[in-house]
């Protein structure tokens, strides 16, 4: 078996500068630096992650002659064009003495990108290293990506608000109004943008962060388009070893705060890192959540309210009718916040990090999408997996209110949080599998089977062997998750199942089998039949 920290090559990755795209590639480094690979981030001066939260990683900077000043002129679609064209000449640059190191294991091995980067694909091309392109959106969204041009063709695109509400051709269950491509404010430029990424069919591969459980109807379809082999390896962020890689400060005190709460009382609200709201929108959430009844963390990122200061339009009426029940932060540690046992609904803007976490944590959504592949997420949560409920439409403090309290009190939130922790024991049975790695080797005496079974016991596994000559391997691993304070006690159990058989060849002793436990592996050895000598005589010549 793979030993941790074992030398496997040069793996360079290069993020998108965007604190929903650095995040899952970050944590993909993580993963595969566990497994023994070495971990160069090449990234853009522009947004640049702290090197000092990855201790394990090298970090090269490439200059993109972006200032702060600059993004803050430029729409998204400007933004993403000049980053590629200033970018990919100084990334060549860099990269290119790392091809010419004598040692085998200094060379770039790999470079793994965030399609939005498309201009590495070319860097990759000039260097002759194989490409692997990350796609941390959903499978859904690149699938939807992937059928424009046929859309265009069949007269679809420019969309219709007349179209809104119709189903879109074999992308059921989305409408229309649910694609990104709908009332984006620069269209050409993103169809020229999509047409451009498209090369990621050149690429070696495809990594998703997905899981099979969430999204198989959208798998099988893309791997058919793009003939590529394609990777669903979700979610990174409960795979990855913990660490941060958030751009902004996150106030841990608000978790203090959720320790006072009851349990499932909470409804957290965060409309993400990029989404802004106005004057009218933030009273009108204010008082929607006052009027709620229910405890409150509310995340209001400074620079989110357009044309204001943080918060300075909420009145005092406002603070004195919540006074404990609300904690406001300008951002939160939310992994952790989701995991809490107070929590019991998230007010999201639906984008597919936030989406993947909050499914993680078997916490039910308020789905009030903002822009792009958001409102794709919104329906999968809503009518797809049932776990949400839609906040559509214009902002106002009664519709919010009877929203929060649907989710939080209702019948129908009740139904959506048993859908939600069934939806969460997917993931963690998917999460499983995708940890139990059985190894199979041959000897000249026997067949040995390895299994990496972490958190184990030997009571939880089972080794049986069935007829025809078939080893299975099967166990469930129970977990038992508590939260308390001094005014609660919560007690959450999960388990997860797995099962494994291997046809084993005819000259095995099947009666011989032996298993054995040590240290979370699991050892079987299956000892093969001595090969009969053929008897030998000697036959006299006669003559």
């Amino acid at each position: 078996m793979e030993k941790q920290g074992e030398r496997c090559g040069k793996l360079v990755l290069v993020p998108c500068p965007f604190q929903g795209h650095i995040n899952p590639m970050l944590q993909l480094a993580a993963i595969l630096k566990s497994k023994g690979f070495s971990i160069t981030i090449a990234h853009t001066q522009f947004n640049s992650p702290n090197p000092s939260n990855h201790h394990d990683f090298t970090f090269l900077p490439i200059p993109d002659g972006i200032s702060d000043r600059d993004a803050a002129t430029m729409d998204f679609m400007a933004l993403i064009t000049a980053l590629n064209a200033n970018s990919e000449v100084p990334l060549r640059e860099r990269l290119s003495p790392m091809m010419k190191q004598e040692e085998q294991n200094d060379r770039i091995a790999c470079i793994i990108y965030d399609a939005i980067m498309y201009k590495t694909e070319a860097v990759a091309n000039h260097l002759k290293i194989p490409s692997i392109v990350l796609e941390t959106g959903s499978a859904a969204t690149l699938l939807t990506y992937a059928a424009v041009p046929r859309l265009q063709a069949d007269g679809y695109i420019p969309l219709q608000d007349s179209m809104s509400q119709d189903l879109v051709p074999l992308l059921h269950p989305f409408r229309f109004k649910d694609l990104p491509i709908f009332n984006f404010p620069n269209l050409e430029a993103l169809l020229q943008l999509l047409a451009t990424t498209s090369n990621i069919k050149t690429s070696s591969a495809i990594i998703l962060n997905t899981l099979d459980c969430l999204e198989h109807p959208s798998l099988a379809p893309l791997q058919k388009h793009y003939q590529v082999p394609i990777f669903s390896m979700g979610p990174f962020h409960k795979i990855a070893p913990p660490s941060s890689s958030s751009l902004l400060k996150e106030d841990t005190n608000c978790i203090s705060w959720l320790d006072k709460q009851s349990p499932n009382s909470v409804i957290y609200v965060s409309i993400g890192s990029v989404a802004s709201i106005d004057e009218r929108e933030l009273v009108e959430t204010a008082w929607g959540l006052a009027n709620s009844g229910q405890p409150f963390l509310w995340v209001v990122r400074p620079g989110s309210i357009r044309g204001l200061e943080w918060l300075a339009l909420l009145p005092e009426s406002f603070k004195e009718t919540v006074e404990e029940r609300g904690c406001i932060v300008e951002w939160a540690p939310q992994k952790e916040v989701l995991a809490h046992g107070a929590v019991g609904g998230f007010w999201s803007h639906c984008g597919w990090n936030s989406t993947l976490e909050s499914t993680c944590e078997g916490v039910p959504m308020v789905c009030r999408p903002c822009f792009g592949d958001q409102r794709m997420n919104a329906r999968c949560l809503s009518h797809v997996w049932r776990v949400g409920l839609e906040l559509e439409n214009e902002l106002q403090r009664g519709e919010i209110e009877r929203t929060i309290r649907r989710l939080m009190v209702g019948k129908e939130g009740e139904e959506m949080r048993r859908s939600a922790i069934d939806l969460k024991l997917k993931v963690e049975l998917s999460i499983e599998k995708v940890n139990t790695r059985i190894d199979w080797k041959e000897t000249p005496e026997a067949h040995v089977f390895k299994a990496d079974l972490p958190g184990l016991k030997k009571e939880e596994v089972k080794v049986e062997v069935e007829d025809d000559k078939v080893l299975k391997i099967s166990g469930e691993r129970s977990v038992e998750k508590e939260d308390k304070n001094d005014t609660w006690h919560r007690v959450e159990r999960s388990s997860g199942k797995f099962s494994r058989r291997f046809r084993l060849p005819e000259n095995v002793k099947m009666d011989q089998v032996k298993a054995s436990m040590e240290n979370g592996v699991l050892t079987v050895t299956i000892p093969k039949e001595e090969v009969k000598k053929p008897d030998v005589k000697s036959i006299e010549i006669s003559g």
